[in-house]
């Protein structure tokens, strides 16, 4: 299929990037050059610039290789938003280390994992954590631990280092290190493990630094640079969080406003006092937003940049959402092995609810047969979405048969079923194994999510297959509705009947007052899934 995508593009938006010769660390210094006085990070009160971020990033390298931490050392960080995971990242890449992230809130079991198959010798960890590394640390390589309190009242053990007390051990400048950006890994991002084992993607510097190129490109009609302020409350150990929200606004000279979890009243709060002009989110922040009662009195409207990812965007929500508080949301796509942005709706161009839009610069994209996955599917037609770009993983660390399943002839295959229109706008349908087949009927979750979205008492809702002794599967919704409102299970399927084929309709209505979600916020379909299959 033509690239009938690239016609959307503006003049002024270059269709393809340049991605310079240089390393994250180097990146970062080029705009200490730059913005030196400016603020960096805000993190409750407290400002840090540029020169002080660039200092504190080579102080932490320095005390890396004090530390005897040499070039491909795996580092790993588990923290919330704060100044210090952007130090610890930054510094621990200009050590010449493969920066390992580790989502604070796993168990010892999920956590030996990582580190184990990573190798890292060396953690930056929030200090309550500590019991949970303590549990597992004797079946890890960990030689290095240094603790963080986000008060800063830290306290020597012997055993574990306070992080101001880690910095000073610093003896003047780092050695330089030799990086080559398009070999060296900078980032292993481990997957959430839904297909078996959690993996390890290996992202090298040239990877992330294209993929923030590629977005400031996509995006730049409105950013203005050395001026913006981003609201950092997704997490910086997630992919989309890293790139979207830290890396992105070090490359445009912004400040990074942290808030380490997501609370609806600090938030609004915050947006409030600082006036961030960029918002990355998941589905459920805008749901949480958009359902409280006083939303658009905290002055959202100075946001310019609703930017969603990691979970599909229900329009309804985002009609309502956008109705109540003026500010846009474009909806984007991505995953751990592309750094992770690939697709996202246009400013410059038209919008179109339900849709993921078209390739950020440089992405070439296309929908293959689910059978054999080397025919390419015409406009309308559903298969699997497949990627080639830049911001490509370079494979799974120490698996190289998985790596082989997801890169083939230069593609990424992502395992999302898809379809594109005639304008190379891509609708993603559900993940492969997501899919119900009911009496032979394929049925995609999303297909029904999107239905009920629309029902005026529900505020979330995920669908899944059941086994059923005559369909082979059935399907089921799990639903929370919202606060002050009421429904039965009759009145919903009742309801679903006239708004979709029977075949799709639920057998089976559950409701409850939350959803399982990761930290990130992305509703947990796979462990629904399991506890309605027991």
């Amino acid at each position: 299929m033509e690239k009938v995508w690239l016609k959307q593009y503006p003049s002024h938006i270059r269709q393809e990037v340049d991605i310079p010769d240089e390393s994250l660390p180097e990146m970062l210094m080029q705009k200490v050059s730059e913005y030196e006085d400016h603020p960096a990070l805000y993190f409750y009160g407290k400002k840090i610039t540029y020169k002080e971020l660039g200092m504190q990033a080579a102080g932490f390298a320095a005390a890396l290789q004090q530390n005897h931490v040499v070039k491909g050392d795996r580092v790993a960080v588990m923290l919330p938003n704060c100044p210090q995971y952007v130090i610890s990242y930054y510094g621990a890449l200009q050590a010449g280390g493969i920066v390992t992230q580790v989502n604070p809130m796993l168990v010892g079991k999920e956590l030996a994992h990582i580190l184990t198959d990573s190798g890292a010798e060396t953690i930056v960890i929030l200090e309550p954590l500590l019991p949970v590394l303590q549990q597992i640390i004797d079946e890890t390589a960990v030689k290095t631990v240094i603790k963080v309190k986000l008060d800063g009242q830290e306290t020597e053990d012997g055993v574990t280092t306070g992080f101001s007390a880690f910095l000073q051990q610093a003896a003047g400048l780092p050695n330089p290190v030799q990086i080559n950006p398009a070999e060296d890994i900078a980032l292993l991002q481990y997957t959430g493990g839904t297909t078996g084992r959690s993996k390890g993607a290996m992202l090298t510097h040239r990877n992330l630094l294209a993929n923030v190129i590629q977005m400031y490109e996509y995006f730049k009609d409105k950013i203005t640079l050395g001026e913006d302020r981003y609201l950092t409350v997704i997490p910086l150990f997630h992919v989309f969080g890293m790139s979207a929200c830290m890396n992105l606004s070090i490359y445009t000279g912004a400040m990074s406003i942290m808030l380490p979890k997501f609370e609806l009243e600090e938030v609004l709060h915050t947006i409030k006092d600082l006036q961030p002009t960029t918002f990355p989110g998941v589905p459920t922040m805008y749901v949480a937003i958009n359902s409280h009662p006083q939303a658009e009195k905290f002055g959202i409207d100075s946001i310019r940049i609703c930017n969603s990812g990691s979970a599909p965007m229900p329009k309804e929500l985002m009609r309502s959402f956008e109705k109540k508080t003026g500010a846009m949301i474009l909806e984007g796509y991505g995953l751990s092995e592309s750094s992770p942005v690939t697709h996202c709706n246009p400013l410059f161009s038209t919008r179109k609810p339900g849709s993921i839009g078209i390739g950020i610069p440089g992405t070439e994209y296309k929908i293959f047969d689910l059978e054999i996955g080397e025919k390419e599917q015409a406009p309308g037609e559903m298969g699997e979405l497949v990627i080639r770009g830049p911001q490509v993983m370079k494979g799974y660390w120490n698996m190289p048969e998985e790596t082989d399943l997801a890169l083939q002839n230069g593609w990424l295959y992502t395992g999302d079923i898809a379809s594109m229109d005639e304008d190379g706008y891509v609708y993603i349908v559900d993940r492969k194994k997501d899919l119900i087949i009911a009496s032979g009927y394929n049925i995609y979750p999303r297909d029904v999510e999107e239905v009920m979205y629309e029902h005026e008492a529900i505020q979330e809702a995920v669908v899944v297959g059941i086994p059923d002794e005559y369909r082979g599967e059935t399907v089921k919704a799990v639903v929370v509705l919202k606060e002050g409102t009421q429904c039965t299970e009759e009145e919903l399927i009742a309801y679903c009947r006239e708004n979709m084929a029977a075949y799709k309709v639920p057998r089976v209505i559950e409701f409850r007052k939350e959803l399982p979600k990761t930290n990130v916020g992305k509703i947990l379909r796979r462990a629904i899934r399991d506890e309605s299959r027991k």
